[in-house]
């Protein structure tokens, strides 16, 4: 596969956005958002930081920090941020201040890290001690709550606290697979209710009702970014992710669909009517294949499985018209939702039916992580 139309898409993105009116989220520019950063920025910005130490081209770098540095203020407060929101969605925008920090010795940048790691210390917990995914969402997991806040806490500990809490992390990631994991399917549920209130919960087990791609992938990739962040000091809890990771992936191999390499939204569901093979959560689980391949967290041969789904997303949703690039397909939201739709959430109705967009980070960052890894791989 010829992958320059990868790279002329990866530019277009970065040449078209601005803080204000990024490429990569038309809601931010048309409602006239503040910059504040946010889920879908803290994906992009790591996925790009990804790419300029792949390619050595400092342009990249120079976006990521005019983006960035404008979010962040001198005392290392970032926009729209507000401690008492215990909003784990603030540590994925955190995580690329780490690599800021070491490119540009702003000292913005490591103040709003010690900013974030505050709120580790305080982040309200579940009876086994999981993290709220925020103080609205009492005693509520979601997937991707995981991978917002265990990849920094991950970097955090290893950088900042000598990894005093590294088996704080495995726990949380154990918690998953031991209760929301569906051993039969071997798929996540995207959300679990501890305390069984929300509506959206099952009233038996507090668990969600379908299985959505973009949650499971969020955790997917969680687990093998996090493991990369952890130092050697305590292989043990290391080997416990990676026996997480590797049954998660080897699970997640059935549901790849034969012909177009890619997984589909609810996906259990492939070929029901509504449900579509998705961009966002495809890439994803490409990422994280082949870079659990490239360390050695699973066998080898994910290396060329994820490859093959990275094609798949390129083949069927990275499209040319009038001579720009595009990336279709993605998900825009899928979350459990306010609590008014409680006749929708955790539904296969509620999943499929939300519209695709087209260039939104939480697809876009997928693809240029994968992209990373692949580029690895065909050297």
């Amino acid at each position: 596969m010829d992958y320059s139309s990868v790279d002329k898409f990866i530019d277009r993105i970065v040449e078209e956005s601005t803080p204000a009116a990024p490429l990569w989220n038309t809601e931010r520019a048309k409602n006239g958002k503040s910059a504040a950063p946010d889920f879908g920025d803290g994906c992009l910005m790591s996925a790009l930081y990804a790419y300029y130490k792949s390619t050595g081209d400092k342009k990249y770098l120079k976006f990521i920090d005019d983006f960035m540095d404008g979010c962040v203020a001198d005392d290392g407060a970032m926009q729209g941020y507000s401690p008492e929101d215990y909003n784990l969605e603030y540590f994925n925008a955190g995580r690329i201040l780490f690599d800021l920090y070491r490119e540009t010795c702003k000292d913005k940048y490591i103040k709003a890290i010690d900013v974030l790691g505050k709120q580790l210390v305080g982040q309200p917990r579940t009876a086994i001690g999981d993290f709220w995914y925020k103080k609205v969402y009492p005693n509520q997991v979601l997937l991707e709550g995981l991978y917002a806040a265990q990849v920094f806490y991950a970097r955090y500990e290893t950088e900042y606290n000598r990894g005093k809490n590294y088996a704080d992390i495995v726990k949380q990631f154990k918690n998953a697979y031991e209760n929301m994991y569906d051993k039969d399917k071997k798929l996540y549920f995207h959300g679990l209710d501890y305390s069984r209130t929300a509506l959206w919960s099952d009233a038996q087990t507090g668990l969600s009702k379908s299985f959505y791609l973009r949650a499971i992938a969020y955790f997917a990739a969680g687990l093998a970014d996090a493991i990369g962040y952890m130092d050697r000091s305590r292989p043990d809890l290391k080997a416990e992710m990676i026996t997480v990771f590797r049954r998660t992936i080897v699970g997640l191999e059935q549901y790849i669909d034969p012909d177009k390499h890619m997984f589909w939204q609810v996906v259990d569901a492939a070929g029901k009517d509504g449900n579509y093979l998705e961009t966002s959560g495809s890439a994803l689980i490409a990422y994280a294949m082949l870079r659990g391949a490239r360390f050695g967290y699973v066998d080898k041969r994910f290396a060329e499985v994820g490859k093959s789904i990275f094609d798949g997303v390129c083949a069927e949703y990275l499209t040319e018209t009038d001579g720009k690039l595009n990336l279709g397909g993605i998900c825009l939201w899928a979350g459990l939702g306010p609590e008014d739709r409680a006749n929708r959430n955790g539904t296969f109705e509620y999943y499929v039916s939300q519209p695709t967009a087209v260039n939104d980070a939480k697809g876009v960052a997928p693809l240029i992580a994968a992209y990373t890894e692949v580029k690895r791989l065909i050297k």
